[in-house]
């Protein structure tokens, strides 16, 4: 279903997160995620794609899987991290042989071992340069759908870590958008007066495709402290900072601490009329469900045992 039709049906859209994982024991624990969240009627799920395409078949694989056994749309991640057009062509044309719908164009990062990236070599400088390509391949016609991919891209909320001028920021994203995106899901925040702050900058710069709020709960000390170094500049509020500091050393204090805290970004974003929220799940289903709960939302138990 193309990403138009799923967001027209459902505001606010729910949606969720995987990454495609590294052994087969993972593998099955996740499928046990996918059904144990499958139930919450999904409006999709997304599935991430390793730095420089490093798991571009297992990306693939698993995209393809979730659209023939379940029944949530599937959207792969895209980066241009180390591809030319003709691999890129060669992965949106067995997306679309597949019959996958949709697609979210990131500009990604190089993995570690190419800390001298040329972005000047690279056949995609920017997300926006892959958003055309994308809606190039559309015209083409090669897609069963007469309207090819429904194209995501990525917000910053907190602001982009390589774009510290929060204006070009603006420009940047309103690029993606120009150049055909049909929809904005943004980066994990903590506060959401940044997000609220970034809808309301969205349209003043005539920006008006849907934004997803992205939402990560803490569920870990550990876990906080890599997200601070993977999302560069990300802010931790005091407030929530204050509930960990409580908890101390007890991982499930602090896995709840990260629950209710999430619940109430969710339930204010939803009183501010979000688009949608989509959970970074970290491949797991408690958290992502617990959340459901405190917002009053029930499972499906008859697609559940279906």
């Amino acid at each position: 279903m193309h990403i138009q039709d799923i967001l027209q049906q459902r505001r606010p859209s729910f949606s969720f997160e995987f990454f495609p994982p590294k052994s087969n024991g993972a593998w099955e624990e996740l499928y046990r995620t996918i059904v144990e969240l499958e139930p919450y009627a999904p409006s999709f799920v997304s599935v991430t794609y390793g730095a420089g395409g490093s798991t571009r078949d297992a990306t693939h694989d698993l995209v393809v899987r979730i659209k023939e056994t379940t029944g949530i749309p599937p959207i792969p991640h895209l980066t241009c991290v180390g591809h030319d057009e003709a691999e890129v062509d060669a992965i949106l044309s067995r997306y679309a042989e597949a019959g996958v719908s949709n697609i979210l164009a990131l500009r990604g990062d190089p993995p570690r071992n190419w800390p001298d990236y040329d972005w000047t070599d690279s056949a995609f400088p920017h997300a926006a340069d892959l958003v055309r390509f994308i809606r190039k391949f559309n015209e083409s016609g090669r897609h069963p759908d007469p309207r090819g991919f429904g194209i995501g891209v990525a917000g910053f909320p907190e602001g982009h870590p390589s774009t510290p001028n929060r204006l070009s920021e603006l420009e940047h994203l309103k690029a993606k958008v120009d150049a055909g995106a049909d929809y904005i899901c943004t980066q994990l925040f903590f506060d959401n007066h940044d997000f609220l702050d970034f809808r309301e900058r969205c349209r003043l710069a005539g920006i008006e495709v849907p934004i997803i709020a992205g939402i990560m709960p803490v569920s870990t000390l550990g876990g906080m402290k890599r997200m601070a170094e993977l999302a560069a500049g990300a802010r931790f509020p005091a407030k929530l900072l204050r509930s960990l500091e409580r908890a101390g050393n007890d991982a499930a204090a602090v896995e709840r601490v990260g629950i209710h805290y999430a619940a109430q970004q969710c339930s204010e974003l939803l009183d501010q009329g979000v688009d949608g929220i989509h959970f970074y799940t970290l491949n797991k289903s408690a958290a992502t469900r617990e959340i459901y709960a405190s917002l009053g939302f029930k499972p499906n138990t008859e697609a559940a045992s279906s």
